[in-house]
């Protein structure tokens, strides 16, 4: 080990570990899948881990989405510090719309890049590649110590911007199809082959949620790979790393009892109000791989155009039951932490079976070939929060998922494992 004192990320002092410190980032892990896998006897080593090391409920960021909360995590700090708070991003000022998955858009360094430049070993393996750049923001692959790739690109990769080259070779492994449960295991493959023979000092593997958009947790497709997992999850632990496993967000079921996906079309009803395209609703759940959720989710942010009688509008929207919460920017700054830059001037979050959709006629709903789950509001909030060493945690809400690597480490710097 190669660090010498403790590491300072934003303002947050993480410990120097003593052995591998890792952060699992299971995507859309609704507490109910590791409930029934483990209640059928699937999950063996996350049961032991329970029941041995350190059990919590922990609270994701809102929106609840994928690239906030995996960013949270990886700089341990909410929106409002890092700048992330979506998929996806309206510029009004240019009136794009554009994915915040450049680093540009990031506005505070990793707890990656702080343990690199204090000399470590960092691994950050990510199922999709929208993330990749993002996570690896900082390292530097040109001495060794520094590895970050995609399973969805791992046959591309290049020592000079990866750390590593042809991951996808080096693995044995083909790169899997995108929509599939290979995506992510490979994360896990790769994870423990890294640990083996690479000997990272902090690793971060986060997977794709697309299992559980297409499986509730008591169909087979989920109970598989939470099966899966866990077998991977015992390698992980018997090679003696410090585990916390955490959640990006939940997932419910949005559906009606028809199977048709519920959704309350806010572009439309704003047309309504205000005038054809006088306001924009935008959904920051978009992004590339709209397959299996339909850019339907259940946050949104609007931009009113000026002269809008805000509290009418708001008032309107409130009394909708799909909405459970209508607030405006400031206040969403306040409550939820997030960039007054980067939000529109209202915030709506459906209830736990809604979706909030923009326009009826803009939505290719074709794809969903199962009743539609998805995330991104408060009832997808709480998440797992477990760790294989005993430490003295809160619960939610104050145990946030963004915590994870503050408490990896801790458990890292013990003297030794649990027997």
């Amino acid at each position: 080990m190669t660090i010498q004192s403790p590491v300072i990320a934003n303002d947050r002092t993480y410990a120097v570990p003593k052995t591998c410190a890792i952060a699992i980032c299971l995507d859309g892990c609704e507490p109910e899948y590791l409930e029934v896998a483990i209640a059928e006897g699937l999950m063996p080593t996350l049961k032991r881990m329970r029941e041995t090391g350190t059990d919590r409920m922990a609270h994701s960021v809102i929106p609840s989405f994928t690239n906030p909360n995996n960013l949270s995590i990886a700089t341990g700090r909410p929106p409002a510090v890092h700048g992330i708070c979506g998929n996806f991003l309206y510029d009004p000022d240019t009136g794009e719309e554009v994915m915040m998955n450049d680093v540009r858009f990031l506005r505070a360094p990793t707890v990656f890049s702080k343990y690199y430049d204090a000399g470590a070993r960092v691994a950050v393996v990510t199922a999709k590649d929208k993330l990749r750049a993002l996570l690896g923001a900082g390292l530097k692959f040109d001495e060794d110590r520094a590895i970050a790739f995609s399973t969805e690109k791992s046959d591309t990769t290049t020592v000079a911007e990866h750390g590593i080259d042809n991951a996808s070779a080096w693995m044995g492994l083909p790169v899997p199809e995108v929509y599939s449960s290979e995506l992510s295991e490979f994360v896990f493959a790769a994870g423990v082959k890294l640990l083996k023979e690479w000997k990272p000092d902090v690793m971060y593997l986060s997977t794709t949620d697309y299992i559980q958009h297409k499986f509730a947790p008591n169909d087979k497709g989920a109970k598989d790979f939470y099966e899966m997992f866990d077998k991977y999850l015992a390698e992980l632990d018997a090679l003696g790393a410090a585990i916390v496993v955490t959640a990006d967000h939940g997932m419910k079921p949005k559906h009606d009892a028809n199977g048709d996906p519920a959704v309350i079309y806010l572009q439309d009803l704003m047309d309504d109000m205000l005038g054809e395209a006088a306001a924009r609703v935008i959904l920051p759940i978009t992004d590339p791989y709209v397959v299996h959720h339909g850019a339907l989710g259940s946050f949104a942010t609007c931009y009113l155009p000026e002269g809008a009688d805000k509290a009418e509008v708001m008032a309107k929207l409130d009394a909708r039951d799909e909405l459970i919460l209508v607030v405006d920017k400031e206040e969403a700054i306040k409550r939820f932490e997030l960039p007054g830059d980067r939000i529109g001037d209202l915030v709506m979050i459906s209830s736990e079976n809604m979706t909030i959709g923009t326009s009826a006629d803009r939505h290719d709903l074709a794809a969903l070939k199962e009743p539609l789950r998805s995330h991104g509001g408060l009832t997808e909030q709480e998440v797992p929060f477990i760790c294989n060493r005993i430490l003295d945690l809160p619960n939610a809400p104050t145990l946030r998922n963004f915590d994870a690597f503050y408490y990896a480490a801790m458990a890292a710097a013990l003297e030794e494992a649990p027997a």
